[in-house]
């Protein structure tokens, strides 16, 4: 898909449609997830063949595919909420090579939130920041969800290094293990399930305070050391003495999970409805302008009525002239956030 971000002093040459978001200061940025967890499948049976897609939605699917003992991430995965799983499998061996190409096989599949299979590498960590980040000025958005070690789920300060070294919007970080029926799974290997949290929560809602799935957490960490990891963008469990949850969904640059979800749904639908019917299709012409004006404010419109946005507008950029081939469009909109902090002053 062409697209992603433009400089009006240098445009790009490919036809498409080309946003810049302007994010306004007062504006809370909101979204939600689509669905589609995309995994590096390690290890699989015989039925899969190496550095290949498939598509699961179900346990039973999982197992048929790639055997009982491979699907532990998928699962989790599916267990989140995500509606499929986009598997990709890599090599028996898998080097830095290898890693390359699964990240430039998956530029070309639709999907939402990337989670590693297991505990993955500060390098493959680092590598991936740079992908997503250059995805995002090319007009693929996605989420990154990580996580540690066990070692580095025992030490707060580990979880918080590891956000600030991987800081940025669309990377969300877990520094908590959990423990499920007896068994530890460090943050690393629980990520999947965070990732199909993000992606099959509606973009008009949050994950905090939603439940997890476990017994208990491997570290409970202090007030002090929860609002530590949340101030540095990390995503941490807690036990509130009945269950586990969620504290708050937060990416590393400490943008709400909500929002960036919301921003990526929105520049995504738009981009792909231009592509589908209006790029290629409508005269660059007062009439045409208003036809392509008014199907965006339509969209977002609806997002406005099911609570992600409030206000939508939509114009002619005054700034850049729509002539020729080229049409610049200014979007605004204020953000609707979810209720997280309630302040109580009683008087007796």
């Amino acid at each position: 898909m062409a697209g992603g971000t433009f400089d009006p002093t240098s445009l790009p040459i490919q036809p498409g449609l080309y946003a810049n978001y302007v994010e306004a200061a007062s504006a809370q940025i909101t979204g939600g997830a689509r669905g589609i967890v995309a995994i590096p499948l390690l290890t699989y049976g015989s039925k899969a063949q190496a550095q290949s897609f498939y598509t699961i939605e179900n346990e039973k699917q999982a197992v048929d595919t790639f055997g009982t003992a491979n699907v532990k991430s998928i699962l989790l995965a599916l267990q989140g909420g995500a509606k499929e799983v986009l598997v990709y499998t890599m090599p028996t061996t898998p080097d830095a090579d290898a890693y390359i190409n699964m990240r430039n096989a998956f530029e070309a599949r639709p999907f939402n939130v990337f989670a590693f299979d297991g505990e993955s590498s500060a390098s493959e960590r680092a590598a991936t920041k740079t992908w997503v980040a250059r995805n995002r000025t090319e007009g693929k958005h996605f989420v990154v969800v990580i996580g540690g070690t066990a070692a580095e789920d025992a030490d707060p300060a580990a979880g918080i290094a590891r956000t600030n070294l991987n800081s940025d919007q669309n990377i969300a970080n877990l520094t908590t293990g959990v423990i499920i029926e007896g068994v530890s799974y460090s943050s690393g290997k629980f990520a999947p399930w965070l990732a199909g949290l993000i992606a099959g929560t509606a973009i008009n809602r949050a994950i905090t305070y939603a439940q997890v799935p476990a017994d208990d957490v491997t570290l409970r960490l202090t007030k002090t050391q929860i609002d530590a990891a949340l101030s540095a963008g990390s995503i941490v469990f807690k036990n509130d003495g009945v269950r586990v949850k969620v504290v708050q969904g937060l990416m590393t640059d400490k943008h709400k999970t909500r929002s960036i979800r919301a921003r990526q749904a929105i520049l995504t639908d738009i981009s792909q409805t231009a592509e589908d019917s209006y790029i290629g299709k409508l005269n660059n012409d007062a009439d045409g302008q208003a036809t392509l004006i008014v199907a965006v404010k339509a969209y977002l419109e609806l997002l406005a009525n099911n609570g992600v946005l409030n206000a939508p507008s939509v114009v002619l950029d005054p700034e850049n002239k729509s002539i020729g081939d080229k049409v610049f469009l200014v979007i605004s909109y204020v953000e609707v956030d979810s209720m997280e902090r309630i302040f109580l002053t009683i008087n007796v």
